[in-house]
């Protein structure tokens, strides 16, 4: 089997929609294909009626969290969408993106690049808005070369000239959250240092203490050596080891399934999940 658990549609800042998003999972010979947009469910039932036959859908999300300072990326998997206190959070998550983005477009505007607020939003179109469409708006006006090349100190990266905070949970919160809605709960590239500043692995240590299941470990911005190390940390820790592309279509230059995980560890994932079960495709 071919296990792909992290990827993400134009419900937030991929490129694909949910339905080419699984349609591209089954060309590319997935089995199992995760969709976990920003912070939303909302493209989880285009997915869902998209679905090939022979691939199978684990709905999820990626919940932004802060620790000590440091931002951190926590996977939600195959919760209780409906579970009140979960999805409130989530809707304060997704409110918060839009002041945030124009915020960052004000900052751009101070540093001389001549980019608006419509611009972004028509980027974005119904995807909860995001930093990659800012970027997108800054490749169209020829500031950036590439939307990665708007990820530096210069722009927008953490701390950048033209970042912006956002609202972020708590992870200990956010690991009640998912847990209270039934769900699974991996944190996502945990020392992804070209992104920025990483949470200390005590952190992940204290984290699994209190539920945490799991890390993704093989991920295109972790080198060999970091996947060791982490590896090892699991180990210690007692938490499950995931690989995913982190596919974002053509915003990112992973592709799908470049990175897997273990049939073993996702048998174990479905198995914790009390709050929804992965979907089988009938041809959709």
């Amino acid at each position: 089997m071919r296990i792909d658990l992290h990827t993400h549609s134009t419900a937030s800042d991929g490129t694909d929609t949910p339905a080419e998003l699984v349609a591209n999972a089954a060309a590319r010979g997935l089995d199992v294909v995760a969709l976990t947009d920003h912070d939303t469910v909302a493209g989880h039932a285009a997915a869902r009626a998209a679905l090939p036959a022979g691939l199978t859908l684990v709905t999820g999300a990626e919940l932004s969290c802060r620790i000590a300072g440091t931002g951190l990326h926590m996977l939600a998997y195959l919760f209780d969408p409906e579970e009140p206190a979960f999805a409130r959070e989530r809707a304060l998550l997704r409110d918060d993106r839009v002041p945030r983005a124009q915020g960052m477009v004000a900052k751009l505007r101070e540093l001389g690049v001549p980019i608006t607020w419509e611009q972004v939003a028509a980027i974005a179109g119904d995807g909860a808005v995001g930093r990659p469409h800012v970027a997108t708006a800054m490749v169209d006006l020829g500031v950036v070369p590439t939307v990665s090349d708007a990820f530096t100190a210069q722009w927008l990266a953490n701390d950048g000239r033209a970042y912006v905070d956002k609202h972020e949970l708590d992870p200990f919160e956010a690991l009640r959250l998912i847990k209270g809605a039934g769900g699974v709960a991996v944190v996502a590239h945990p020392a992804a240092v070209k992104r920025g500043a990483c949470v200390p692995e005590s952190a992940l240590g204290e984290l699994a203490a209190a539920g945490l299941d799991g890390i993704e470990v093989d991920h295109m911005d972790h080198d060999a050596p970091t996947r060791a190390r982490l590896r090892s940390l699991a180990a210690e820790a007692g938490l499950l080891t995931t690989g995913s592309s982190d596919y974002h279509g053509s915003h990112k230059t992973c592709e799908l399934g470049e990175y897997t995980t273990d049939p073993e560890i996702y048998g174990e994932i479905v198995r914790r999940a009390t709050g929804a079960f992965p979907v089988p495709g009938a041809g959709g």
